[in-house]
């Protein structure tokens, strides 16, 4: 009998190359959606779907045991929410309810794998260095808070066999982020906010999914930052695609105050309309941050974690897939 993952947040950009790793290994998943989820990009992977409420802790320790999962990979979340308690709810309280399901499952769960972010660890304020795990978390914005604070909630449970991965920048095929800037560079236009310098990192979703499945038999209660192993200036991604896609464009670069006045009237449209944005004040922090540059040794050497990407071929595969499928 195969052993059985649970796969949180499959339907989205980053469960659905979780799913396809997961399968790649012989494992039996089991897809956590929601009833209203668009699953149509699923339908071709042998995979079966629940529903957990992440509110109920009783329900959720009934789902391990009636389908008796050996792991759990929890990359459900928000990235953008309406409020600071909405963010804590879904990426804080929810992932502390699974995880306490799992540590109480009794013994059944095998590794509890957490899809967190290096925004919980924080961006550093200059050049001279890069993040580490043993770095004193400084996240800047409710997002990142609220991931660290899911973080904690699984350390903070003795019985709870886990490990937590914090990948940068995720970029890849079916990503409705990164995309943004793309469709800009075909309008010829390159747009930058203000003229810091400073230093990104990226990691393409096939190398996080295979750290991910990695870390189900890997890196017990430890963390680790993933990033491609490389560090980017600031108009490194424009000109690798530009390259890629044969365009020229004009570079503009907006002044942080007004860029700042346009996250506030998209915070305001955000309040009239109660939805979400991908633009606010805060987001801005993470956009100008300085440095982003990870060390990834610890997840080298522990996880056997060797990235296939970097930006370059990343974007070339990204890229292809968005014009392939007319995104792009």
């Amino acid at each position: 009998m195969k052993a059985r993952v649970l796969i949180t947040g499959a339907s989205g950009f980053i469960g659905h190359h979780l799913i396809e790793e997961a399968l790649k290994n012989d494992l039996d998943v089991f897809a956590a959606v929601r009833k209203t989820s668009d699953l149509s990009h699923l339908q071709d992977f042998k995979i079966q779907y629940t529903f957990p409420d992440f509110n109920d802790v009783p329900s959720l320790k009934k789902e391990i045991a009636a389908n008796n999962y050996s792991y759990i990979i929890h990359a459900a979340g928000l990235t953008k929410a309406r409020s600071e308690n909405e963010y804590n709810q879904v990426n804080a309280h929810y992932t502390t309810n699974l995880a306490r399901a799992a540590a109480e499952s009794g013994g059944i769960l095998k590794k509890f794998v957490l899809i967190s972010s290096l925004a919980a660890q924080g961006p550093l304020n200059d050049f001279s260095g890069a993040l580490t795990e043993d770095g004193t978390p400084k996240p800047v914005t409710s997002y990142g808070k609220s991931k660290l604070l899911g973080e904690e909630g699984l350390k903070a449970l003795p019985a709870l066999n886990y490990t937590i991965l914090r990948p940068t920048a995720v970029y890849g095929p079916r990503d409705k982020d990164i995309i943004i800037f793309f469709r800009q560079l075909v309008k010829g236009i390159e747009p930058y906010i203000g003229d810091t310098g400073q230093q990104l990192s990226f990691l393409y979703v096939t190398d996080l999914a295979k750290a991910a499945v990695k870390s189900l038999h890997a890196g017990n209660g430890e963390t680790f930052n993933l990033t491609d192993g490389n560090f980017y200036n600031r108009y490194e991604l424009g000109r690798l695609a530009k390259e890629i896609l044969s365009l020229k464009t004009v570079k503009v670069t907006l002044p942080v105050n007004v860029v700042k006045l346009i996250a506030i009237l998209s915070e305001a449209y955000g309040l009239l309309t109660n939805k979400a944005v991908t633009l606010n004040v805060e987001k801005i922090k993470e956009l100008m941050a300085v440095n982003w540059n990870c060390d990834i040794a610890k997840a080298e050497a522990v996880l056997g974690f060797r990235p296939e990407h970097d930006l370059k071929s990343g974007l070339n595969e990204t890229l292809k897939w968005y014009k392939l499928n007319k995104w792009l």
